[in-house]
């Protein structure tokens, strides 16, 4: 889509010279981005966050009834089968969400059940942790998201490149998974991991700004949310060894 120099309001094209921006505006992405390919890529990110913003608020939803219904959060926890099932569900569902993330209805379909079942596990989390420990981890989580996606757009804007990120942070998740620090550093390793989730939203965020394409805004949604909910349950370990 690079090249574009115009959109159309009203049935009339708009077009500035030399097919850029202005960037005095505020508007402008990237350096280099035309004007017609940077207002399709702000339509992007606006349907992507507004997708995000939809499968926060069903985790939400679904956490505090995990919470405040006790049979709900009894049943999971009294049965160890249905929990484990929970648990693999998401890892199941990533594979048709990748399949059809561009058929619809059923991209909205298996991102619903991909969200739903994670939200529950997260539920029962939310449920055995102390309410204020929960709420601390809530805003600390909020208020890293909000910094790192705000200094993603604007390093972005002043021309600055995330994408070498990407073999690091995967080796760093991989080496987290699989070769954990023991129980006497928990605290470092869970430090370690809020870094490499921090990272990955940067990383992700510069994907969204730049590389994801226009009919992959399913997926986009279920990377950011990744990185999100992960970097919660991190901070909300943390807190709660803490105490």
């Amino acid at each position: 889509m690079q090249g574009y120099t115009g959109v159309s309001t009203g049935g009339s094209p708009v077009e500035m010279k030399g097919g850029d921006i202005d960037i005095e505006s505020g508007d402008l992405l990237y350096p280099g981005i035309g004007y017609g390919e940077n207002q399709l890529r702000w339509g992007f990110i606006r349907k992507v966050y507004g997708i995000l913003a939809a499968q926060i608020a069903l985790t939400t939803a679904v956490s505090a009834a995990t919470v405040l219904y006790a049979p709900i959060n009894d049943l999971l926890r009294g049965n160890s089968g249905i929990l484990l099932f929970l648990i693999f569900t998401p890892f199941v569902l990533l594979w048709p969400l990748h399949i059809y993330q561009q058929r619809h209805p059923l991209n909205f379909i298996f991102l619903g059940l991909f969200t739903a079942s994670l939200s529950l596990t997260v539920g029962v989390t939310c449920a055995n942790t102390e309410g204020r420990i929960v709420l601390e981890a809530l805003i600390l989580t909020s208020a890293v998201v909000a910094a790192l996606t705000g200094y993603t757009f604007w390093a972005s804007k002043k021309g600055k490149d995330f994408s070498f990120m990407g073999p690091i942070l995967f080796t760093s998740l991989f080496i987290l998974m699989f070769f954990p620090l023991g129980s006497t550093t928990t605290a470092i390793y869970g430090s370690i991991g809020a870094i490499i989730f921090s990272g990955y939203i940067v990383y992700d965020t510069d994907n969204l700004i730049k590389r994801f394409t226009y009919d992959e805004y399913i997926w986009a949604s279920v990377t950011l949310y990744l990185d999100v909910l992960n970097l919660f349950l991190t901070i909300l370990r943390m807190l709660k060894q803490d105490n």
